[in-house]
């Protein structure tokens, strides 16, 4: 697809904008950042709601130009109406996590991983910015809303008229200019409506959630191996209504394995790269790979591909320094005392640490430590981990296509699950040797026919990248005893280091306090509303919100596979209540 990023004289609304943020702040308190550790820094927080990572969105000059149905800007509120937060140095009042790169005048805005790994809760009214914490935005009512304007103005000849001269200037007069932004916005809105109308699914996620891994899914097989120019599949593309919490970031990289359902090895740059890469083809990134017999696997993966590659090792880095959020209000340390005791325990006893405890990790290097990450079935809802074993494509322009034979030849048929492995391993690779010298090159080309896990030196590691989801594991990682004949529904059980700082919990946030998660299924709510607003006694969500007008409607174990059943982890439910308050009390001060 050709889309020129055009000249923007839209940006003659920033100032405008910028004033409006001034009044906006000025109604509520500063924003109190919590204590972070002292490796996370203003100038590291900076760097993170801004890093580009490679996803290409959409043209910045188009953004600024595009209009709500009231009539007012498309950014008026700087996206804050879906949760989005303010960043005061974002280009063109952008908020955290939607940068803006290319030549000055012809940014794209795409998004990082701080759009959704950023979150802000308030206690009395006063905000409390927690980085790298689970986003408390509703991003598809954004999705569904972008959708809705650039239609008005692919559908529309008033309103395209009006975007071209907010989007062109002067040069709206050139009918060659005035033809060429039209073909660009005709394509680009067939991509994004085929998706938006194929994968958002009714009801909807609600803030705080998504189908990150359905996007995904949907986003690289039904948008980007098609034929040219729209390189549609539209077949491909399944609702993805398996939502699921936003994670936190921190420790994050020294996890042995990520991703919920524990599909990915995890713990150094190397496997952090595949699980980043994966990310950016899932915002917006661009990537259209071809057959070519003289690259390297004989597909080319990067020569048409918008990732960043340096700003992912960068926003790796930056991720690194996020420490755990420090609860900001005072502690009862010898109840929290009382409550170690109880977190110490046996499973059978009502304790955590047999699943939540730090326990030493795989091997990923020297001088590399990581915590053990169990992947369990502990009876929550199944349903994103049948989605992904079910998940069924047309690999279109990777139709034949394996790396070292770690996923069989892909066909009509595969998994997008192997066709996502195929994308990022296939991608690293080539990126990793595009400046080889000759001879390794060489070297590395011979061993396509090596035995199925010979990667090429160096890259061993990415065996692991993407393993299949369900299986579960020991807390070292290693597979467990269990019989595997029967499927499972395993999810990753972390390190609770600032648990208090990411409800609503279980994989699918379907639970809105930890004090509701020690309850049994049917007490736990059939239903609650999400927002900022922070309880500090239950430790989670407060029953009234006023953010957003959405309530989240749970199922119990009758509907493990809704999606939003708030079904297993009955772990700590028949503590006694002193024992709950005490538990709730340490869970604080991690």
């Amino acid at each position: 697809m050709r889309i020129r990023f055009l000249p923007c004289f839209a940006l003659a609304f920033i100032a405008s904008q910028v004033v409006t943020g001034a009044l906006d702040a000025a109604e509520t308190p500063p924003v109190v950042y919590v204590d972070q550790g002292a490796k996370w820094t203003a100038l590291t927080r900076a760097d993170y709601y801004v890093q580009n990572q490679g996803s290409q969105m959409i043209p910045l000059a188009w953004l600024l130009a595009l209009k709500q149905p009231s009539g007012a800007s498309f950014t008026e509120d700087h996206l804050a109406r879906y949760g989005y937060l303010p960043n005061p140095d974002g280009t063109a009042g952008l908020p955290v996590g939607f940068p803006a790169s290319g030549p000055q005048g012809n940014e794209v805005v795409g998004m990082t991983c701080s759009a959704c790994h950023t979150r802000e809760i308030t206690v009395s009214g006063q905000p409390y910015r927690i980085d790298g914490g689970p986003a408390i935005v509703d991003f598809q009512s954004f999705l569904k809303d972008l959708d809705v304007a650039v239609g008005d103005v692919a559908n529309n000849p008033t309103a395209f008229a009006a975007f071209a001269q907010a989007v062109l200037g002067p040069r709206t007069s050139d009918p060659v200019a005035f033809a060429e932004l039209n073909e660009d916005l005709a394509i680009w809105y067939q991509r994004y409506h085929t998706l938006i109308v194929g994968a958002l699914p009714t009801p909807a996620w609600g803030p705080s959630r998504l189908d990150a891994v359905g996007m995904i899914f949907d986003r690289l097989t039904g948008l980007d191996l098609g034929p040219a120019p729209a390189y549609l599949l539209p077949d491909n593309i399944k609702k993805a209504d398996a939502p699921v919490r936003y994670p936190f970031l921190w420790n994050a990289p020294i996890q042995d394995m990520t991703q919920w359902p524990g599909f990915a090895d995890n713990g150094n740059d190397l496997l952090g790269l595949a699980r980043n890469l994966g990310e950016v083809y899932g915002v917006f990134g661009t990537f259209h790979p071809v057959k070519d017999r003289l690259k390297l696997l004989g597909y080319n993966y990067i020569g048409n591909n918008s990732a960043n590659f340096d700003g992912l090792s960068k926003a790796e880095n930056l991720i690194k320094l996020i420490g755990p959020p420090r609860w900001p209000w005072g502690i009862d340390t010898a109840l929290a005392a009382r409550g170690q005791d109880v977190f110490n325990r046996s499973t059978d006893a009502g304790g955590c640490v047999e699943c939540h405890g730090i326990t030493k990790g795989k091997f990923r290097g020297l001088f590399i430590t990581t915590w053990g990450t169990p992947i369990q079935d502990v009876k929550t809802d199944q349903r994103e981990v049948d989605n992904i074993q079910a998940s069924a494509v047309d690999p279109g322009a990777l139709d034949g296509a394996s790396i070292y034979g770690l996923t069989p030849p892909l066909a009509k048929g595969s998994s997008a699950f192997n066709v996502l492995s195929v994308s990022v391993l296939g991608a690293i690779i080539q990126h990793t040797f595009s400046f080889s010298a000759p001879q390794r090159l060489e070297a590395v080309e011979g061993a396509a026919n090596a035995p199925a896990t010979a990667l090429p030196p160096g890259l061993e590691d990415l065996q692991g990248a993407f393993r299949k989801p369900g299986t579960t594991t020991t807390s070292t990682g290693l597979p467990s005893a269990a019989k595997a004949e029967a499927p499972v529904a395993a999810y990753e059980a972390r390190v609770l280091e600032g648990i208090w700082a990411a409800a609503p919990y279980l994989h699918n946030g379907s639970v809105p306090t930890l004090a509701d998660l020690l309850k049994r299924v049917a007490e736990r709510p059939k239903s609650f509303k999400i927002g900022p607003a922070y309880d500090l006694s239950s430790v989670g969500l407060a029953v009234e919100q006023t953010k957003f007008d959405y309530t989240l409607e749970s199922t119990d174990c009758s509907e493990i596979k809704s999606g939003n059943s708030r079904c297993g982890h009955e772990y700590g439910t028949n503590l006694p209540a002193e024992d709950k308050k005490a538990l709730l009390e340490y869970l604080k001060s991690l």
